[in-house]
């Protein structure tokens, strides 16, 4: 029989693997609202305009991956790239307007139209947080430092945190300046797409990949030292709240981050786990744009490959997640015990007792397969002979140990021994 694969940049996710991708998000909540953050969840389309006034139109993203078509009223939508900016459509709905500080966060599928790679798809996943409405250092080092606790609690522990500032849109026009008239001297050995950005947006010139171009990255002047007195000591007071909380960093003056939103704190988390695609995490302080609103909403956030952070923990050979424990398997001989068994497993899952049984005809022997197959710890048994008597035979699989107890004592034995694990 042919198979039909997934599309190319997606994958299914059977049960095994779910249940590392639950504790990614199970931890993200836990960790997430320790901190004050509540989960927020958004459609997985939006209004084009969300993400070209909120990411700029000339982002890689916006320009090339973004998969966007029609609706039946000719209304063009996408599907949402990245997690933030419908974050802020949601938001700017609610008194974030006015100052009051949103904590939020989310998880789900994300969508662009990339070549697919190790660590890259095309419908990928991210986790990530957003805290709205109000500017201080202070709040972008927590939400760092929250980052990093959180890494640390789904066993990713030597990750490598990197920050730098983009100062704000005042500092933009002498530092981009003095970008354009040093690369504007070595734009002909450099890539097409830096001669391309020289015009549209020196910035992404830093974070450019290619060799020959990296090697003039290098030599880069020190933009930083044309911002504002402000905007330098607003990065400053990050340094000095991440020391204080004993949060590890490195200074990189490359780096800038893909999206023209970002001012002021910019940060990227990477683990060498991942081969050449090191980043697993990343984000930074905005400044988002709404379509219809003249008032740009501030905010501080970060989002994290799921897929990538499974990756590093097969590196780190932390990646086995427990399969749930199956406290019963019931066995039925017969149709009568089959009807029987559903009832009792009726009165077990109500009482939040997991249980599996067998709901068609099948022999002694095969059942008794699927109940070691399983990993069941008991096996409650039933044919004609139990019905008629009242009873059941309730079997330690370890052991093999095999009691006889009465069909009244079953239920309330079973959820005490469920209960007690």
């Amino acid at each position: 029989m042919a198979t039909i694969a997934p599309p190319p940049g997606t994958a299914d996710i059977f049960a095994e693997e779910a249940r590392r991708w639950r504790n990614l998000e199970n931890t993200a909540a836990a960790v997430f609202s320790r901190y004050g953050y509540g989960e927020l969840r958004t459609p997985i389309f939006e209004y084009t305009e969300v993400f070209q006034k909120g990411l700029g139109n000339e982002t890689e993203v916006v320009q090339k991956e973004m998969y966007t078509f029609e609706d039946r009223g000719g209304r063009s939508l996408t599907l949402r790239p990245e997690g933030t900016a419908g974050v802020m459509r949601a938001l700017s709905c609610t008194d974030v307007m006015n100052g009051v500080e949103q904590r939020v966060y989310y998880y789900g599928p994300m969508f662009r139209g990339e070549r697919p790679a190790a660590g890259r798809r095309r419908q990928f996943h991210q986790v990530g947080v957003e805290n709205v409405g109000r500017v201080a250092p202070l709040i972008d080092a927590e939400c760092i430092a929250m980052l990093m606790d959180y890494l640390q609690s789904i066993g990713i522990s030597d990750a490598k945190l990197v920050i730098n500032t983009r100062g704000v849109n005042e500092d933009r026009g002498p530092a981009g300046k003095l970008l354009a008239d040093y690369f504007g001297r070595h734009i002909g050995g450099m890539c097409d797409d830096c001669k391309n950005r020289l015009e549209r947006n020196v910035w992404r010139i830093l974070d450019c990949k290619q060799e020959a171009c990296r090697k003039v990255v290098a030599e880069a002047p020190d933009y930083v030292a044309s911002f504002t007195d402000a905007s330098r000591a607003y990065f400053d007071e990050v340094k000095a709240a991440l020391t204080a909380l004993g949060v590890p960093f490195t200074v990189d003056p490359l780096l800038v981050r893909g999206l023209d939103y970002y001012e002021h704190t910019v940060f990227e988390v990477t683990h060498d786990g991942l081969g050449a695609q090191t980043a697993i995490a990343g984000g930074g302080r905005y400044e988002l744009f709404q379509p219809g609103q003249k008032k740009p909403v501030p905010g501080v956030g970060f989002a994290a490959g799921m897929e990538r952070l499974l990756m590093v923990q097969d590196a780190l050979g932390a990646s086995a997640c427990a399969a749930p424990v199956l406290p019963v398997y019931l066995v039925g001989l017969g149709s009568e015990a089959r009807i029987a068994n559903l009832k009792l497993a009726g009165i077990l899952r109500r009482a939040g007792v997991p249980v599996e049984l067998e709901l068609e005809e099948r022999s002694f022997k095969a059942q008794l397969r699927n109940v070691n197959k399983s990993g069941a710890l008991l096996a409650v048994i039933r044919g004609e002979s139990e019905l008629e008597k009242g009873v059941a035979a309730v079997k330690t699989m370890a052991t093999g140990d095999q009691i006889e107890m009465q069909e009244a004592e079953l239920a309330d034995y079973l959820i005490g021994f469920a209960r007690g694990l």
